[in-house]
């Protein structure tokens, strides 16, 4: 069984060698070492690293070099203040046209005003509460996201709108609110396993209700007992990070056989990335890696095999 048997184009993401968010897992990696595991893995596509070049020359060399794909880059928004519009959305086209360059479809794209993610400059670090939107903030954001929307539809490319864990579009009424109030055109969604279990979502049913909008998909899993844990003492998402609350699709409790199923029955072609975002010493990420890819391409042969004997 090989990469060749998933009918969706399956990928990997740096996070998994270095953290993004917890800065001291994997910062003794250098993006050679990374490129070069996702390369003997099997891998074509993979998102932008910190450890990644920072000159775009550079990082198209190194991407060519190791035979990558680049898929996206994350974009943080702070739409939900009118006031910063202007430079959000100038900020927004200019990453829109860099990802252009590197034949990138998508942007992956987040609001972290009243986030914990410590990018809020208007909040303290490590903050265990989101402070969620008013109708205000909501109208802005929208607002927002529907001009960034057109920027990216303009150059070619989609808006995925990232549910993410810590922040004010997580939990199933904000999904919702957001895939109604924007504009289906210009707006789609990333759709993420992981974050979508923790803002309280059933994933499979998340899925299925928006499959139409995802254009994007992150396939990540999570071990219930440090869940459990973080919602009882309230952790900071970098305390969840720490704590091994996240890790790669076939090592936690969720299922993952009918979101393939779903999927393939919509014939999703796009992206769909591995992460596991947790401390790379405790947990060798070229191991996960390699035993998560395994168990991706074995359900979805199950799933398969099923429908063709259902069939």
């Amino acid at each position: 069984m090989t990469l060749q048997s998933v009918p969706f184009r399956l990928g990997i993401h740096p996070i998994n060698w270095v953290g993004e968010d917890v800065l001291e897992h994997g910062d003794f990696y250098t993006y050679e070492d990374v490129m070069g595991d996702i390369q003997a893995l099997g891998f074509k596509g993979t998102e932008i690293s910190r450890k990644f070049p920072k000159d775009k020359e550079e990082l198209k060399k190194a991407l060519d070099r190791y035979g990558l794909q680049l898929t996206t880059q994350w974009k943080s928004v702070f739409f939900s203040d009118p006031k910063r519009h202007e430079e959000e959305l100038k900020a927004y086209r200019a990453h829109v046209e860099l990802l252009k360059e590197f034949g990138c479809k998508v942007i992956s794209t987040a609001e972290i005003g009243g986030s914990i993610l410590n990018q809020d400059p208007t909040r303290g670090v490590d903050e265990t509460y989101v402070q969620r939107l008013d109708d205000e903030g909501w109208k802005y954001l929208v607002e927002g996201l529907n001009k960034a929307g057109e920027i990216a539809k303009e150059n070619g490319m989609d808006l995925v709108y990232h549910h993410h864990a810590g922040t004010v579009v997580e939990q199933p009424e904000e999904i919702d609110r957001l895939m109604e109030m924007t504009d289906k055109n210009v707006v789609s969604l990333l759709y993420d396993t992981g974050h979508g279990y923790y803002g309280g979502n059933d994933p499979v049913q998340l899925l299925q209700k928006y499959i139409d909008r995802v254009k994007y998909v992150h396939l990540k899993d999570v071990r219930q007992n440090v869940l459990e844990q973080a919602r009882k003492e309230h952790y900071s998402i970098r305390k969840c990070i720490r704590s091994g609350m996240f890790t790669v699709p076939g090592d936690g409790v969720l299922d993952f056989e009918p979101v393939f199923k779903i999927l393939i029955e919509n014939n999703y072609s796009g992206w769909a990335l591995i992460e596991g975002e947790q401390d790379p010493i405790e947990h060798n990420p070229y191991e996960y890696a390699k035993k998560s890819k395994e168990f991706i391409i074995e359900t979805i042969e199950k799933v398969k095999a099923d429908s063709i004997t259902k069939n």
